[in-house]
């Protein structure tokens, strides 16, 4: 079901109520996550609410920033936080800024700027072009862009995961092990003659399918794994792993910030697209996450992913392929996860959820850097099985974890 046809079913004006036998592929509200401005301002208020109770995860360094919540690029909304963004930008005149707009997708809309000038040649073109079209000022976001990409080959790439949320009260998510990388068809550079060369800046497979080095065959794309046989054979297994886990933090840190203003209808699920890049040290940056990923098949291999995505996907939200219930727990057996994989399960204790609780891989995991955190934080998890272990928390006045290898990885 498309996004416009879920705010036409859950439009108050059409009246329309859901049975108990009708699920739909999306939260009502999911653009708190899925649209760039709100996914941020999101993000920041989640920080500032761990600050305000004194988290450990909201702990930052010496020059103010987080230590554990810094996976966003600088942000700033445009009209509304223009004044801000120039106070940034003459910090560091040389960086170079990314500018995108809030609603629409697949690259479209979006461009580089390195200087004040071009931002106010694109205010003065978007007034006109408004006022033309009768239409109001489209917002825009504008980060900074990541300019120390990790290159394979000399060029750029970023990740498609795939995350599965089948409930947000309490959360439970599921990671897709299939995910891929997709490569620019331009090798990369940081020179300001080519910022307006999106085959050279933008991994999204609608702009690189029409270079002119696009590969039909692989079209551009790495597994996942791939990817990390590479990483493990250039810069070895711990930091690799090390990698993959803050991958899985920043995504659980990302649903937990959106979890509480996300409206929790039991009739929804929603399959996000997340959008990673790694930056030349390793670092993971969240860029933005799709509502509606991509489901278009541009290789054989694609359409084998895609169609055993959509498969998995429908048996987890469906309970044992039967007809659809909303009153279903969603939690199915993880014989029928196919190759999905348990992420994150919170749990509503007294009527509460817990939203201190940290991901299964990362509390598993010894590449883990946030170790230490466990002294102060609860897992709420109680009796959660997951890739051949059994993860145990009585009553949640007491933390414990299962330290096998089955647990880890990705």
């Amino acid at each position: 079901m498309s996004v416009q046809t879920i705010r036409n079913v859950f439009s108050v004006e059409t009246g329309y109520r859901l049975s108990d036998d009708q699920i739909v592929n999306h939260f009502p509200n999911h653009y708190e996550l899925t649209r760039k401005d709100l996914m941020v301002k999101n993000i920041k208020r989640y920080r500032k609410e761990l600050e305000k109770e004194g988290s450990p995860l909201a702990e930052k360094d010496e020059s103010g920033k987080y230590l554990y919540l810094d996976f966003v690029p600088v942000t700033y909304m445009l009209p509304a936080d223009y004044n801000l963004f120039v106070e940034e930008f003459r910090k560091s005149p040389s960086s170079t800024w990314i500018m995108k707009p809030c609603g629409r997708a697949q690259g479209k809309g979006i461009f580089l700027i390195n200087k004040l000038s071009q931002i106010k040649k694109w205010s003065r073109d978007s007034k006109t072009s408004s006022f033309v079209s009768q239409s109001p000022k489209e917002a825009y976001v504008i980060s900074l862009y990541i300019s120390n990409p990790l290159l394979i080959g000399g060029r750029k790439f970023d990740l498609r995961l795939y995350v599965l949320v089948s409930t947000y009260r309490p959360l439970r998510c599921y990671m897709y092990k299939l995910g891929f990388c997709r490569f620019c068809t331009v090798k990369y550079t940081p020179s300001t003659s080519e910022l307006d060369n999106m085959f050279v800046h933008l991994t999204n497979v609608a702009i690189q399918k029409h270079g002119e080095d696009y590969n039909h065959i692989h079209g551009g794309k790495w597994t996942v794994s791939n990817l990390r046989l590479y990483l493990e054979s250039t810069r070895g297994k711990e930091v690799t792993s090390k990698l993959f886990d803050e991958i899985h933090w920043i995504i659980v840190q990302s649903l937990k910030a959106v979890a509480p203003v996300m409206n929790n209808d039991k009739h929804c699920f929603e399959c996000y697209g997340y959008d990673i890049i790694i930056d030349d040290r390793l670092k993971p940056w969240l860029i933005e996450v799709n509502a509606s990923p991509s489901l278009t098949s541009s290789t054989a291999n694609d359409r084998i992913l895609k169609y055993n995505l959509i498969n998995d996907t429908l048996n987890i939200a469906v309970p044992n392929g039967e007809v659809p219930d909303c009153k279903w727990n969603k939690s199915p057996p993880k014989e029928v996860l196919g190759n999905y994989e348990i992420l994150y399960v919170g749990e509503l204790l007294r009527g509460m959820c817990f939203q201190t609780a940290l991901p299964l891989t990362a509390l598993v995991s010894s590449s883990f850097p946030w170790r230490s955190l466990l002294d102060s934080v609860w897992w709420p998890v109680s009796n959660v099985s997951c890739r051949g272990g059994t993860v145990h928390n009585r009553g949640c006045t007491t933390r414990s974890w299962h330290k096998g290898t089955g647990l880890t990885g990705s």
